[in-house]
């Protein structure tokens, strides 16, 4: 029976400055994760519960972080309690690379250090992923046909602080505003078109693109972009967008190496240059909710068997 920790930041006790919203979102994706976990029947499962979601599914246990503990030095700890460890973190502030940081790489069931350093900018994250033939909105920035621009943070998770501009003027004003508190933002193209995340199964080299999801924005009347929510599973197997997304996230992939375990890519699909890289999230996304049963396959127990086939891989 393997050990196996699992710890979402903020609903593991760093929620007391976030929002219900956020927290209600963490919570969700560690149940997903948690649920899957126990239905391997190999899994003894622990959770980290903070105070503001200490109920977690049943036949888990949970672990409630000591007051004034930080979250890195409780994750280290139970680390060495466990025989692997999934995190879910915002890359924000650079929370999950800390977070990667405190645990041993035999056990971490995520994206390496580099892989996450990089998805962790996404300034760096579009130049790496354009220097390997991958489109990205950089290639819109000198297009006649661009009308809007947007800016957001650059080590931003979501739509999070994501902005609108009808003119580059007006984007610029926001940047330079945003940089003179001290913010790390960027200002890219807007991309019109139909916005998309892909679920990836990452390992050793080996990328199976799990489903393609629709992503549910809105934007107000001030600009200001929130995200709703994803339909997944949107786009059958069989269908030829799908065969061309396997082929640019494999693509994408061989431009970051160390993406390891579940992946989730925001991309938009432009009428004309097909998909175009928005951001890679190297964790956990809301899109793993309900994926198991929409794929019928426990989603979990893959990402254990491509971590096995790594440990595998390595000590070859």
């Amino acid at each position: 029976m393997m050990r196996v920790f699992v710890c979402e930041y903020l609903s593991g006790g760093a929620a007391d400055s976030a929002s219900g919203e956020l927290l209600g979102a963490g919570r969700e994706m560690r149940d997903a994760v948690v649920h899957d976990l126990l239905r391997t029947g190999d899994c003894a499962v622990s959770v980290a519960a903070g105070p503001h979601a200490a109920q977690v599914p049943a036949a888990a246990r949970a672990l409630r972080p000591p007051p004034g503990v930080r979250m890195a030095d409780f994750v280290a700890q139970q680390a060495r309690l466990h025989d692997l460890v999934w995190v879910i973190a915002p890359e924000t502030d650079g929370v999950l690379a800390q977070l990667q940081r405190a645990v041993d790489a035999e056990r971490w069931l995520g994206c390496d250090a580099a892989a996450i350093a990089l998805a962790s900018s996404k300034r760096a994250t579009l130049a790496r992923a354009a220097e390997h033939g991958v489109t990205t909105p950089l290639a819109f920035t000198t297009s006649p046909a661009t009308r809007r621009w947007v800016v957001k943070p650059d080590d931003g998770a979501g739509a999070e602080r994501t902005r609108l501009h009808n003119t580059n003027a007006a984007a610029r004003d926001d940047l330079d505003t945003r940089r003179q508190r001290g913010e790390a933002a960027v200002l890219e193209a807007w991309v019109a078109g139909e916005p998309l995340s892909l679920s990836l199964l990452c390992s050793a080299g080996r990328v199976e693109l799990l489903s393609v999801n629709r992503q549910q924005l809105v934007i107000d009347a001030f600009g200001v972009v929130s995200f709703t929510g994803v339909q997944i599973d949107v786009l059958p197997h069989d269908d030829a967008r799908f065969g061309t997304l396997r082929a640019w996230a494999q693509a994408l992939a061989r431009a970051i190496p160390g993406l390891h375990g579940y992946v989730g890519i925001d991309l938009v699909w432009h009428p004309q240059r097909g998909p175009v890289l928005i951001e890679v999230n190297p964790r956990v996304t809301m899109a793993y909710v309900g994926l198991s049963a929409a794929l019928n396959r426990n989603v979990a127990a893959a990402v254990l068997a491509a971590h096995h086939r790594e440990a595998v891989h390595a000590d070859a």
